[in-house]
C-alpha cells in the first residue's frame, strides 16, 4: 500500500503492440543513413529482439522481414565486411513514392480506377492514401480481380527483373519474368523458361506452393523477346500441350461472331447455308472446352475422333445423369 491507496502496476503493452512499435522502429532504423545493417546492430538499435545473438533473434527478424515484404517493404539483404557478411537495407527507391505533380483531372481518374477494380484486398486504397489523395470510399467496383499469393512475389521479381522459381504441374520452373497479364479472367506469368530455353506462359493460380524470387537483375531476356508474341490471344492456345489441329464446325447464327474472334485464317470452308468450318490450332484442350460450352449448340467439334470423344465425354459428365 502505498500513502495514497494500493500501488497501481503501470500498464505493459500487449505484445501485437510491441511487435508494431518494433515494426515500425525498423523501418526507421533500415531507411537511416542508406547503409545496410548486420543483424547484431540492428539488434541494438531496434527494441524488442532477444538480447543473447542466435537463433531465437535470427527467427525473429525473419518473421518481421516477412511482415515487411507482405504489407509492401522490401528488406534488401547484401553483402558486408564483418563477420556476419550479411548487411540489410530499405531502398529509398524500394520505398518511397516519387512526387507524381498529378493535375486535378488526373487524381480524379486515379481515384476512378481504384474504385472501378479491386483486386480482392485494399491495396489499391492503400496506395491512394500514400500518394495523398482521396480514397473513393463507398463508390462500387465494376471488376474484382482475384488476388493470388504468388501475385506479390512476382510483381516484385519484374520491379526487381529477378528471376522466379515455383512448381507448376510437379514441377519446378525457373523463368525470367516479362510481364503478367490479366487475361479471359485468369492471370498469367509471360516469360522466358530457363531449362526449355522457350518463351511460355504460366497460370498463375496454378501455381504451387510458395513463388521466390533470385537476385535482383538476374533475369535477363533474350534479345527481341516478345510478351504479346508469347501470349496468344486465344486461350486454347495458352498452354504446354502437344499442338493438335482441331475442326470445328459453327452454325450460321454465330459463324460472324466467331470469325471476328478467331480471324479469318482459322476458315476451313464456308456452307451455302451460312455455317462455317474451322481448324484451330490448339494447345489446350480444356480451354477450348470451356470456349466450346460457350458457344452451347451453335459449335460442334468434328474432328479429330479422339478430340471429339473428349469433348462429348466431359459435356455428358458436365450435363450428369439423364
Amino acid at each position: 500500500m502505498g500513502p495514497s491507496g494500493p500501488r497501481v502496476a503501470p500498464p505493459t503493452l500487449s505484445p501485437m503492440v510491441d511487435r508494431l512499435e518494433r515494426l515500425t522502429d525498423l523501418v526507421l532504423v533500415l531507411l537511416r543513413d542508406n547503409r545496410p545493417k548486420s543483424l547484431r546492430e540492428i539488434a541494438s538499435e531496434v527494441p524488442g529482439y532477444p538480447a543473447q545473438e542466435g537463433e531465437a533473434r535470427r527467427q525473429a527478424f525473419e518473421r518481421d522481414k516477412r511482415t515487411l515484404r507482405d504489407g509492401g517493404i522490401e528488406v534488401t539483404a547484401v553483402p558486408i565486411d564483418g563477420p556476419e557478411q550479411v548487411g540489410y537495407v530499405i531502398r529509398p527507391e524500394d520505398y518511397y513514392l516519387p512526387d507524381l505533380d498529378l493535375a486535378a483531372d488526373e487524381q480524379a481518374a486515379l481515384n476512378l480506377a481504384v474504385a472501378g477494380v479491386h483486386l480482392g484486398d485494399p491495396s489499391g486504397r492503400d496506395a491512394l492514401w500514400r500518394l495523398g489523395l482521396p480514397a473513393s470510399a463507398g463508390a462500387r467496383p465494376v471488376a474484382e480481380l482475384p488476388a493470388l499469393p504468388a501475385l506479390p512475389v512476382l510483381h516484385g521479381a519484374l520491379r526487381a527483373r529477378a528471376t522466379v522459381s515455383f512448381d507448376y504441374r510437379g514441377e519446378r520452373r525457373r523463368v525470367d519474368p516479362a510481364q503478367l497479364r490479366f487475361h479471359g479472367g485468369w492471370w498469367y506469368l509471360v516469360g522466358h523458361d530457363l531449362d526449355r530455353a522457350a518463351p511460355r506462359t504460366f497460370r498463375v493460380d496454378r501455381m504451387d506452393g510458395d513463388a521466390s524470387a533470385g537476385a535482383p537483375g538476374s533475369a535477363v531476356l533474350p534479345d527481341g523477346f516478345d510478351p504479346d508474341a508469347a501470349l496468344p490471344d486465344v486461350p486454347w492456345r495458352i498452354g504446354e500441350g502437344a499442338l493438335v489441329t482441331v475442326a470445328v464446325h459453327v452454325d450460321a447464327a454465330l459463324a460472324g461472331l466467331v470469325l471476328d474472334e478467331v480471324g479469318e485464317s482459322a476458315l476451313e470452308r464456308r456452307h451455302d447455308d451460312g455455317s462455317v468450318v474451322l481448324h484451330l490450332e490448339v494447345t489446350n484442350i480444356a480451354a477450348l472446352r470451356s470456349w466450346l460450352f460457350e458457344l452451347g449448340d451453335h459449335a460442334e467439334v468434328i474432328g479429330p475422333d479422339e478430340v471429339r470423344a473428349g469433348v462429348v465425354s466431359w459435356l455428358e459428365a458436365v450435363a450428369g445423369p439423364a
